[in-house]
């Protein structure tokens, strides 16, 4: 039964995605029988191709997502090359690693009431300025995107910071870095000239999976791209919610352009690669010192800290405008505080929690079953998984969710399982999967098999000492997972819509519905929830194991991620 596990988990990651992108890839050639579509033709093509501002959506869609993928990229390497092994490290760190929690829309929320013209920018700004009326400027959902780029880069570096931190002890980075130290090296060239060669290998994946999202993103673009018009991911979306059946057509030629934009964007990352080793092999060969190196360091931690002092900020002002009442342009703060707003959508929350919690912890339940049972089978019969299932299980973050979320709602839909529960918990445990996989997979691989081999010579079974030996000991990391796919599935925007078909009302999917009524108290409310859901997951992570282990020395810290 267990050796089940693995195939059954390929499967299930796999199918979902191909069934998705065959039944996007026909509509898209004008093939949809349920529509009329009956023969293959290439009109929903031509209907795209004519289609206003086709141009600037396919750029907004790809130059901001590879500006925001470098960006992010390089202020990572740059912090990890210039801080890393000092106090500073530490401290960034333990600031960033509880950003990861916060799901895109509300971290978008968060910048968006920041950066507006009547934010809190401007608001600090205006006594000094001597405006009493907000500036005439575009800082938000500007025509170039700026504010989409900073929103992305701003998420998007905790997460590329947490692989580079699990990839540097596989590299030996302590040691290196010491010896390139020792040979007179500078901290910031040393590093990069003998650690990034052993560290990229092992995080492209990752860096890929960035790129995919920030070229197709669709809930951030709502919040702080542009709209007129407006990426290409958010006009898809338009075209697969307009009333007019036929437009499903042009929105599958539109997500079959998506798909190719972001394998673009990914050819273009890989001739930087190449473009970059070659002259980096020259460049490392030159035997510049890098001595000099103070402003690199205090521009990579700059921008360290001004990413997070962003989204807190930001997080900060979606607490202060849930509970704000009268508040005028250019106070700091609001006049007074007040619960109306909460008592009185008080039942709409509670089914919205109650909604958001169940889809959570089911598809969450299911992927560390699955996890776990392939770490196990894995364990048992000696054989590590190899790079192509590590791919496989990264396959459904490389994909756009537009490319293939409609042609899986025609798959649901034809297998009678459209607009149901089963349907949109499958759905996010495609998304939930490889977080959960990459979370407990080092922690499960390092448990020492002394405790392991000792159960099995006192006679118990393998399954007994997976159960009473194996599972106590990694309930840290089991409980850490659990949280970090809880965040994975709040924050699903795209998934929830489409396969749900807006029956399933989540605190995500409302809140960005929210996003294009400007109420920003009724914003601040869904934005506040969206960050305690992963905040709660996280503490109870931490509290359960203190609480049960008490008695128990280093069993309440143990393999934690």
């Amino acid at each position: 039964m267990l050796r089940l596990f693995p195939a059954f988990t390929l499967i299930l990651m796999i199918g979902p995605v191909c069934a998705g992108l065959i039944g996007t890839i026909l509509p898209a050639f004008g093939y949809l029988p349920a529509l009329g579509g009956d023969v293959i033709s290439i009109d929903p093509w031509r209907d795209l191709i004519n289609q206003p501002g086709l141009g600037i959506s396919i750029r907004l869609s790809l130059i901001n997502g590879l500006i925001a993928t470098l960006i992010s990229f390089l202020v990572v390497i740059l912090f990890c090359a210039a801080w890393q092994g000092t106090r500073i490290f530490g401290v960034m760190q333990r600031m960033l690693s509880p950003i990861l929690s916060v799901p895109h829309a509300a971290a978008a929320f968060g910048l968006a009431f920041l950066i507006a013209p009547t934010g809190w920018i401007v608001r600090a700004v205006a006594p000094l300025a001597g405006w009493e009326r907000p500036p005439d400027i575009v800082s938000l959902q500007d025509p170039l995107g700026i504010a989409l780029i900073a929103g992305l880069v701003a998420k998007e570096i905790p997460f590329l910071l947490l692989m580079t931190l699990a990839a540097l002890p596989q590299a030996d980075a302590d040691r290196t870095r010491q010896v390139a130290l020792t040979l007179g090296y500078g901290r910031v060239v040393g590093w990069l000239k003998a650690v990034l060669p052993r560290v990229y290998p092992q995080i492209r994946l990752p860096i890929l999976a960035v790129l995919a999202y920030s070229t197709s993103v669709v809930d951030v673009a709502m919040i702080l791209g542009p709209t007129t018009p407006a990426p290409m991911a958010v006009r898809i979306l338009g075209w697969l919610s307009d009333p007019d059946l036929s437009r499903r057509f042009l929105a599958s030629a539109g997500a079959m352009l998506q798909f190719v934009l972001v394998m673009i964007a990914m050819a273009i990352w890989w001739g930087g690669e190449k473009l970059v080793a070659w002259w980096g092999c020259a460049w490392a060969e030159g035997g510049m010192r890098g001595l000099r190196d103070d402003i690199v360091r205090s521009f990579a931690a700059g921008a360290a800290v001004l990413s997070a002092a962003a989204v807190f900020l930001g997080l900060a002002s979606l607490l202060v405008w849930s509970f704000a009442g009268y508040w005028s342009f250019p106070e700091f703060l609001p006049r007074s505080f007040s619960l109306r707003l909460w008592m009185r959508e008080y039942d709409m929350l509670g089914a919205t929690l109650w909604i958001t919690l169940l889809i959570a912890v089911l598809s969450v339940g299911v992927a560390i079953t699955l996890v776990l049972g392939c770490l196990e089978n894995e364990t048992r019969r000696f054989q590590k998984s190899g790079q192509g299932a590590i791919l496989l299980i990264y396959l459904p973050l490389l994909m756009p969710q537009i490319s293939f979320m409609f042609g899986l709602q025609v798959f649901f839909t034809g297998i009678g399982l459209e607009r149901t529960l089963i349907s949109v918990v499958i759905v996010h445990l495609i998304f939930v999967l490889p977080y959960i996989f990459l979370s407990l997979a080092d922690p499960f691989r390092a448990l020492d098999p002394r405790y392991l081999q000792t159960a099995l010579c006192l006679g118990a079974s393998p399954a007994r000492v997976f159960w009473l030996v194996r599972l106590p000991l990694l309930a840290c990391a089991v409980l850490t997972a659990f949280a970090v796919g809880i965040a994975v599935s709040v924050g699903q925007y795209l998934p929830t819509l489409l396969i749900g078909a807006g029956r399933f009302a989540t605190v995500t999917t409302e809140a960005v519905a929210l996003a294009s009524g400007g109420d920003r108290r009724m914003i601040g409310i869904y934005g506040l929830l969206q960050m305690i859901l992963p905040f709660a997951g996280f503490a109870l992570a931490l509290l359960i194991p203190a609480v049960l282990f008490r008695h128990r020395r280093g069993m309440g810290n143990r393999n934690r991620i």
